[in-house]
């Protein structure tokens, strides 16, 4: 099957595929914290690692929503990790609250201090990313005009992590059960990785 983005053939395909195929994707559960005090959080699938070095993490927002509002504004923001275990949680911090609402209050979480940054992290989770806003981009399609979607970049300068998932020295992903954001309204959680040994002179771990 061919299919021309721009016709948007629903006699062939009456969903869109486009999230479907581009999956899994990592969820960037992500709180911020306004200059004004009010605290937002809010599940991102437009989420990922950009650097090892510094470590760098983005999350895309389509508009101008809460969670790229506060981190341009305060200049931080927090990435926690979803897990299978906080699925109900997570889903519910997505609801439309009106602007400025706590999604923590909401979804019964509890809002824990970070140490270099303002915004909370979710005690819940097994690890968060304390990150600083080093770039902010309203993303373009190719004709130049906005997306409506902000592509937000943050350096990773800070890691919670529990304990109990440290390994041998090594975070214990399978073990953290992540949670991963797949098309439609579909997620998937792996509880079990595989090595494969990369090719000699191809990098390091």
């Amino acid at each position: 099957m061919f299919y021309e983005t721009i016709h948007r053939d629903r006699s062939k395909l009456p969903h869109d595929p486009f999230k479907a195929i581009v999956a899994p994707r990592p969820i960037g559960w992500i709180s911020t914290r306004a200059l004004d005090g009010r605290i937002n959080l809010a599940p991102y699938s437009f989420f990922n690692g950009f650097s090892s070095a510094p470590p760098m993490v983005g999350f895309s927002s389509e508009g101008w929503k809460d969670s790229a509002t506060f981190a341009k504004e305060s200049g931080e923001f927090v990435a926690n990790l979803a897990t299978f275990e906080l699925r109900d949680p997570m889903n519910a911090t997505s609801a439309p609250l009106a602007r400025g609402a706590n999604e923590f209050e909401h979804a019964g979480l509890t809002m824990a201090e970070c140490q270099l940054v303002a915004a909370p992290r979710v005690a819940e989770s097994p690890a968060s990313l304390e990150c600083k806003v080093v770039e902010i981009v309203e993303i373009r399609s190719r004709d130049g005009a906005w997306s409506g979607s902000v592509l937000t970049i943050g350096e990773v300068v800070a890691f919670h992590i529990d304990e109990a998932y440290i390994r041998e020295g090594r975070f214990d992903t399978a073990g953290a059960h992540p949670l991963a954001r797949c098309g439609y309204q579909e997620y998937a959680a792996f509880e079990s990785v595989f090595p494969l040994a990369r090719p000699k002179g191809a990098g390091d771990i």
